[in-house]
């Protein structure tokens, strides 16, 4: 009989995968928002990720464990003052669900949608194109779209142009 706290070697590798795809279009985000903070027209910021300390080790280090998260992944202002707030997702099968964004975070971006900030779900795919959705949509997807969840085919209209020079056109 096999062990149930046995790891499966297979689905640790893809999660190392996934874990890395994930990182590198975060990445993809930062290198574009630094593009634009750059020149001026915008700084937005990845929100950092709430953590409490459980344990002194000294010197500055600490032992702590990450809490919930209820922000989105990126928070910032468009040059003329406009609020934008971003929540980065990403994956490597060909469908993204609704449930992805949580419960707290959707609470998030309604209530500053309702205040006048452009709200977004920036979704990349394996096939590395990326799509900015707007929080509306992302919202009503079942309306939409028919189904909770979307496919790349579904985006089109929500692609986002990439510069000859990498970056993301997120703020266009």
């Amino acid at each position: 009989m096999r062990n149930k706290a046995a790891k499966d070697p297979k689905r640790q590798i893809q999660g190392a995968v996934s874990r890395a795809q994930g990182r590198r279009f975060e990445e993809r985000l930062d290198d574009s928002f630094a593009y634009y903070a750059d020149r001026g027209f915008a700084i937005v910021e990845k929100t950092p990720e709430p953590m409490r300390p459980t344990k002194s080790l000294g010197n500055g280090k600490f032992i702590a464990f990450f809490e919930k998260k209820a922000q989105p992944d990126y928070k910032g202002t468009i040059k003329g003052g406009r609020t934008v707030l971003f929540e980065a997702k990403f994956t490597s099968t060909d469908r993204m669900t609704q449930d992805r964004v949580g419960r707290d975070q959707s609470e998030y971006l309604s209530r500053y949608q309702r205040l006048g900030a452009r709200c977004y779900v920036v979704a990349g795919f394996a096939s590395g194109d990326v799509y900015r959705i707007p929080w509306d949509v992302w919202l009503n997807m079942k309306t939409f779209f028919g189904r909770k969840y979307v496919k790349e085919t579904d985006l089109e209209k929500f692609c986002v142009h990439i510069a000859w020079n990498g970056v993301l056109q997120l703020l266009e």
